[in-house]
């Protein structure tokens, strides 16, 4: 009887104890599966986090270049009235010099032909001057339109990107609301709403 009683304790004992450690067992599955959707559902929060940043930038890049490319052609604009002012002078300038240096008095003709040419060297600086302006002007459009060409490539690449990691992050909340029980609430209060 005793062995008996004894056999009965120690399989009670035994079976307690199973049923303790699968409990407990059951209980880390559970943890250890939260643990992984909290991190999918933080992953997916980085990811639509970065596609936003991604997508002011371009925005960003589409502005800037938007502004580039207005301030060139403002500038090419004046550049064109001040070579037409220049040009009009310069002529202007050049037959009244032209005039003199064909003078019957050699000292007024040969003042004048050193004018001209003095007159033709300002003439070239100041085409230089206007040139190297429109360079200027010219590079600032094409580098305006570069950013906008790219701004407009890449806000196009990541607006697909950011829909796509906003139903990842609705899918893994979801997911989580689903495991950690809140789920349920949320539903049922979005279906009485509806």
């Amino acid at each position: 009887m005793k062995t008996k009683l004894n056999f009965r304790i120690f399989v009670m004992l035994a079976f307690l104890l199973f049923a303790t450690a699968l409990t407990q067992a059951q209980t880390d599955k559970k943890a250890v599966e939260l643990k992984k959707l909290e991190t999918g559902l933080a992953i997916a929060k980085a990811k639509v986090a970065l596609n936003e940043r991604k997508l002011n930038t371009a925005d960003s890049l589409i502005t800037v270049g938007t502004k580039l490319t207005a301030e060139s052609k403002a500038e090419t604009k004046a550049i064109a009235a001040e070579r037409k002012v220049l040009d009009k002078d310069y002529s202007t300038q050049q037959k009244s010099v032209t005039r003199l240096s064909t003078s019957k008095d050699k000292e007024v003709a040969t003042k004048a032909k050193a004018d001209l040419k003095t007159m033709g060297a300002q003439y070239k600086l100041d085409s230089k001057a206007l040139d190297t302006r429109l360079n200027i002007a010219t590079k600032k459009s094409t580098t305006g339109e570069a950013n906008i060409t790219k701004g407009k490539t890449v806000k196009a690449n990541t607006k697909d990107a950011l829909k796509t990691s906003k139903a990842n992050l609705d899918a893994a909340q979801e997911k989580y609301d689903v495991a950690t029980g809140s789920g349920e609430k949320a539903t049922q209060k979005d279906k009485k709403k509806k």
